[in-house]
């Protein structure tokens, strides 16, 4: 081949580039499946096809074909790259050994042939001449002419003017390359042919990358420039590219600097200058020349000037932070200059700043809109918000136009307002709009103008605006803001207090304005009465006012705003305890149909009083949560529907937790000992769906559990913990669910009630053997099976001391243990708990091994596992499988052990059970060490560790242990060291008794 054609050769019908395409698809099928073909014997008549844009590879129809040794696909390179041409034998042989052929190369590449033509297509491959040749009969049959084809119609479709099919056909056969090209093929010729076909490839994506600019993908191109670039840091296309894109993206500095590193860079490299192009381009750049920025239309002429506005506010001495939002909305407006018009909408809170950060971008934008800048307060908040038709007619004058030749009509004032704008670079500054309905007739229409708009409304209804919705200030640009108010001084003696106090204020720039304020014309209080003052929250609004400043009079000009049944969902909604809340919960607490509650909440999105979260799921910022609770005190009427509400939502979430339960462990008799409830519950496809819901409403469902016990609702609080005591169990929100259990045991011992306090112990100590504190669980559990007697309750009677039990094989008291499981067995026989029975089973099974009984364990752990393959438990399954394996281990029956704990593993992992998962890893690392494979030891107990925090500190040190013995026979004493001395700290902390074992473990690796 004598080099990569721009056009195919083998192409001669109009039809060829769907063809191509359709080839191109082929390829990248194959590549999919495992490299097999998928429609190519469709394509390619004979089935035969090969790769050369990467590793030399064949097939016939499915079946990939041999290509022999490295030599021997050298010579099908050869050949495949000769383009049907024939190559004599000297060629050959210079093509794959170069200068030091051996001394039989004529009869080892007659060899090669004989064996290639084996293998390929008969006709394929031909000898004449004293050479041979490849004949494809089809341009689809090679991958390069797939891609010299689309890189042919790609130049097509660019000549044409269609750009858009040209990048798209130039995707495709970039596409083509599957790694480097010939890969491992040797030989003189591969080589050069390898660097002819990365050159090429580098082109194409210069010019895809410089299509990409033409349609006006300017910023998506520059990640890929920059890449590239450091790739290719001497290709100048490439930076030229990179800094056009840099300035079409509004970042002319950073592109000057490109050429000034690339001139830098040739200097040192070549001593040599940029080429002309760039050194032009360059200039072109200082200069801003319009041109570069590829407007479609020419410029208007200039109407004549009359006046020069400059309207924009004052910008606030101490303005902080912000800038990813300042540098974001400074490039936009920036790059109005000789483009269409730009529009920026801010949306957010009220008090979210706004105005403040609208007004310094403009400030800071003055420079690129030498013709004025426009500003007015559109009122959006106030019952009467300013008509367009008023603001066209006093942007007018301000510009110049006399009051007689105002026009009357509002249609008649925007057509001149555009008109008088046309051929000027003026910025509008749109200030708290109503609505994008209030806000169209004020845009400016021509290129070179901008608009800046805020509003509580996102103003998704303006097309072409960049919107960018407003949240609160980080910490640190709080801290910063309530400083330069206050005075470092005052801040840097109490700063744990002022974090507490920009806390307090949500971060929200207003009220911590407010509060620096009230601070700093107070010079006898300090930051600490201040953070006093804003910790009571029934208190915090009504301190937050300075002056005309309030925060709550800001939240009142939105909600006034609101309808009815909107400010009723504000309230209620207001009400809920947890973090967020999801559309279903939320239509249980208003008592209305989800997609009337959508409607609602989407109201309340669009006016800046709560956020959308997510898909589905909604927000409020604390303190538009306090102003919602406060309206609900003063405005919800009757008061009762406070209560009624969150008991609604209570009873959501314990009817659709039981639905959870119900499908995880079916047979399971909890669901039958919880109390009724109204709600019907969600209904779930099946039990992926059902986790998706307990793990994603974790918090919410754990916070309404807390919420509502100090409510009245003990029975039903209780109740939903047992419904959910996948969140203890699975590890995952186990210290919350542990402050939940807390709150309601406590709230059942001061009410006497002794099976909501049995119950609620008995969850609580589930979740302290989660985190590993066995004598805190102990005493819970001791309690649990007195109070479960007392109250006669059969649920507590059967899992209290099933969990007394377990607790029992961590602490190693055997006979305790035994007596508790054997007691939980019974009780669960009683209640006609079948699952449980098959718990309490698997439980004495690990007593029973570390008392050596050993078969009575192996025994003990099937029956479990009958029972729950019995009922189709599969989770419960895994757990059966994991006791048992601990009994085959013990009995060193290894590979059994390994295949148990192996399928325990694989379905922890898909029922997300991240503790059970950790725990199954370190004990298939104690099974590999014991079994001398100390390699895959340490990679379990990698992956038991890189679970980082589930099951607490305790199981860590364990499975340090562990890691540490594994260690020691890979040859590294000195890490294995360092892990037994984390497991020794971590077991002190604890009062451990493990810590004797590593501290002799240590004394052994000292003494060697």
């Amino acid at each position: 081949m004598d080099g990569i054609p721009a056009i195919p050769h083998q192409r001669n019908h109009p039809e060829a580039a769907p063809q191509a395409v359709q080839a191109a698809q082929a390829v990248q099928a194959v590549r999919a499946d495992t490299h097999q073909p998928a429609a190519a014997a469709e394509l390619t008549p004979g089935g035969a096809r090969f790769a050369v844009l990467g590793p030399i590879r064949a097939w016939r129809g499915r079946e990939a074909l041999p290509s022999g040794s490295p030599q021997q696909r050298a010579l099908l390179a050869v050949l495949l790259l000769r383009g049907g041409r024939t190559a004599t034998a000297p060629e050959l042989i210079d093509a794959i050994w170069g200068e030091d052929p051996p001394q039989q190369a004529l009869a080892t590449i007659r060899t090669y042939a004989s064996r290639l033509r084996k293998v390929l297509d008969p006709g394929l491959l031909v000898s004449e001449s004293g050479g041979y040749a490849i004949r494809l009969r089809h341009m689809e049959a090679l991958d390069l002419g797939v891609a010299r084809a689309l890189a042919a119609d790609a130049e097509k479709a660019r000549a044409a003017g269609d750009r858009a099919l040209a990048r798209t056909l130039l995707a495709r056969t970039l596409d083509l390359w599957d790694g480097e090209p010939l890969a491992g093929v040797p030989g003189p010729h591969a080589e050069t042919e390898r660097t002819r076909l990365a050159e090429w490839r580098v082109q194409l994506l210069e010019t895809r990358l410089d299509l990409d600019l033409e349609v006006g993908h300017h910023a998506e191109a520059v990640s890929e420039l920059t890449a590239l670039t450091a790739a290719h840091p001497l290709r100048e296309r490439l930076r030229e590219l990179l800094m056009l894109a840099l300035y079409r993206s509004g970042r002319q500095a950073e592109a000057l600097a490109v050429y000034a590193d690339t001139r830098r860079l040739l200097a040192e490299e070549l001593g040599v200058d940029p080429r002309p192009e760039l050194s032009a381009l360059q200039q072109r750049i200082l200069r801003a020349d319009a041109e570069l920025a590829r407007a479609e239309d020419p410029a208007p002429a200039a109407a004549a000037v009359h006046m020069k506005p400059a309207q924009l506010p004052a910008t606030v001495p101490d303005f902080t932070g912000r800038t990813p939002f300042v540098s974001e909305l400074g490039a936009i407006l920036s790059g109005a200059e000789g483009q269409v018009m730009a529009v920026s909408a801010l949306a957010g809170i009220g008090g979210v700043g706004k105005t403040t950060l609208a007004v310094h971008v403009a400030h800071a934008a003055r420079p690129h809109f030498p013709d004025g800048q426009l500003y007015v307060d559109l009122q959006g908040t106030e019952p009467r918000p300013a008509e367009p038709e008023a603001v066209l007619g006093s942007f007018l004058r301000a510009l110049g136009t006399p009051d007689t030749a105002i026009p009357d009509s509002p249609a008649e004032r925007a057509a001149l307002y555009r008109s008088a704008l046309d051929g000027r670079r003026v910025l509008v500054l749109l200030d708290n709009a109503r609505d994008a309905a209030q806000v169209r007739p004020l845009l400016p229409g021509t290129a070179g103008c901008a608009a800046l708009v805020t509003s509580r409304v996102r103003m998704s209804g303006l097309a072409g605006a960049h919107l960018v919705d407003l949240d609160v200030m980080s910490p640190e640009e709080a801290l910063q803001l309530f400083t330069r108010i206050v005075g470092t001084e005052r801040v840097a003696a109490e700063r744990q207090a002022a974090l507490d106090v920009v806390g307090a204020c949500g971060f929200l720039p207003l009220a911590i304005r407010i509060a620096a304020s009230r601070l700093a014309a107070r010079r006898t209080w300090t930051v600490s009465v201040l953070a006093a003052k804003l910790a009571d929250e029934r208190r915090r609004l009504d301190e937050l006012q300075s002056g005309d400043l309030a925060v709550k009079a800001t939240f009142e000009l939105g909600y006034g705003q609101l309808e009815p049944a909107q400010q009723r969902a504000f309230r209620l909604l207001g009400l809920a305890d947890g973090p967020d809340i999801s559309l279903a919960a939320a239509a249980a607490v208003l008592d209305r149909p989800e997609h009337d509650t959508e409607d609602l909440l989407e109201a309340l999105v669009d006016c800046s009083l709560i956020e959308s979260a997510a898909p589905g799921r909604y927000r409020f910022h604390d303190l538009v949560r306090l102003y919602a609770r406060a309206c609900a005190e003063r405005d919800e009427q009757p008061p009762s529907e406070r209560d009624t509400a969150l008991s609604r939502l209570l009873d959501f979430y314990l009817a659709t937790a039981s639905r959870v339960y119900a499908l995880e462990r079916p047979g399971d008799r909890t669901v039958d000992h919880l109390p009724p409830t109204d709600h019907a519950g969600l209904v779930f496809a099946g039990r992926p769906a059902a986790l998706d819901w307990l793990y994603g409403e974790a918090d919410c469902l754990l916070a309404c559990v807390q919420q509502s016990v100090g409510r009245g609702q003990l029975d039903r609080s209780v109740g939903l913990l047992m419904a959910a005591k996948d969140l203890a169990e699975s590890g995952a929100s186990s210290r919350m669910y542990e402050n939940a259990a807390v709150m309601v045991r406590d709230a059942a011992r001061s009410l006497g009630n002794a099976r909501a306090e049995g119950r609620a112990r008995t969850t609580l100590a589930q979740a302290q053997i989660t985190a590993g504190r066995f004598d805190a669980a102990a005493t819970e559990a001791n309690t649990a099976m007195e109070l479960g007697r007392l109250a006669e309750d059969p649920w507590t009677s059967g899992n209290a001391p099933n969990e007394r039990g377990i607790i029992a094989i961590y602490r190693k008291e055997h006979s305790a243990g035994e007596e508790a499981l054997s007691q939980a067995r019974e009780a669960f026989r009683a209640d006609g708990n079948r699952p449980g029975e098959a718990s309490a089973l698997c439980n004495l099974s690990r007593i029973h091994l570390a008392q050596d009984r050993t078969g009575s364990a192996v025994e003990l752990a099937r029956q479990g596992i009958e029972i729950y393959a019995e009922l189709g438990l599969e989770l419960r399954l895994a757990n059966g499988r994991y006791a048992l394996g601990l009994a085959l281990s013990q009995a060193g029956r290894f590979l059994e052990a390994l295949a148990e704990f192996t399928q325990a593993l694989e379905i922890f992992r898909d029922n997300r059970q991240p503790l059970w998962e950790g725990v199954t890893h370190f004990r298939l690392a104690e099974v590999h060490l014991a079994a001398g494979r100390a390699t895959l030891a340490a990679s379990h107990a990698e992956q038991a560790i890189a679970l980082r925090g589930i099951g607490g500190v305790w199981r860590r040190g364990t499975v340090l242990q562990v890691l540490g013995k594994a260690l020691t026979v890979l040859g590294q004493p000195d890490r294995a060291s360092a892990c037994w001395r984390e497991a020794l700290a971590i077991y002190e902390g604890l009062g451990s008794p493990e810590a004797s074992e590593v501290r002799m473990l240590l004394a052994l690796a000292a003494a060697s």
